[in-house]
């Protein structure tokens, strides 16, 4: 059973755990999503779906600015998402979505290695692609 943890933005973080165990962790460019998928084809992909949180951040404390900015950066993750499930459809693997706030809080590297177990290096990206399918590492099957 493979079941790959996926962290969109402009720096993927991607997890692969196999019969419950964190093998790999990579961080990709978003266009390379497509190929890792078709290359490893999962039994279950789980990613962070920024879709699924209403509100992303306080538009009124932020400057115009930043606030566009934080909008286009949303926006890129989100089509992100739509990339992964559409990559996952005709390959029939089953593809989780799981909200930002769903995932839980960051960890550091320390407090990763003690959850996962993880002794090699990690950045945010990569712990935050592991963390995501953890609850879903043992999984048969994920519905969407």
């Amino acid at each position: 059973m493979i079941v790959m943890g996926i962290d969109p933005g402009s720096n993927t973080g991607a997890a692969l755990y196999r019969d419950g165990e964190l093998r790999a962790l990579r961080t990709i460019a978003p266009v390379e999503i497509h190929a890792l998928i078709l290359k490893l084809v999962p039994d279950v992909v789980v990613f962070e779906d920024s879709r699924l949180q209403s509100r992303v951040w306080t538009g009124n404390k932020l400057r115009p600015g930043a606030a566009s900015k934080v909008a286009r950066d949303v926006g890129r993750i989100d089509a992100w998402c739509d990339l992964i499930e559409a990559v996952c459809k005709p390959l029939r693997i089953s593809c989780h979505g799981v909200s930002p706030k769903g995932k839980g809080s960051k960890l550091d590297a320390d407090q990763f290695r003690q959850v996962t177990g993880w002794v090699g290096r990690s950045n945010q990206h990569e712990r935050d692609g592991a963390m995501v399918a953890w609850p879903y590492r043992r999984a048969l099957h994920v519905q969407k």
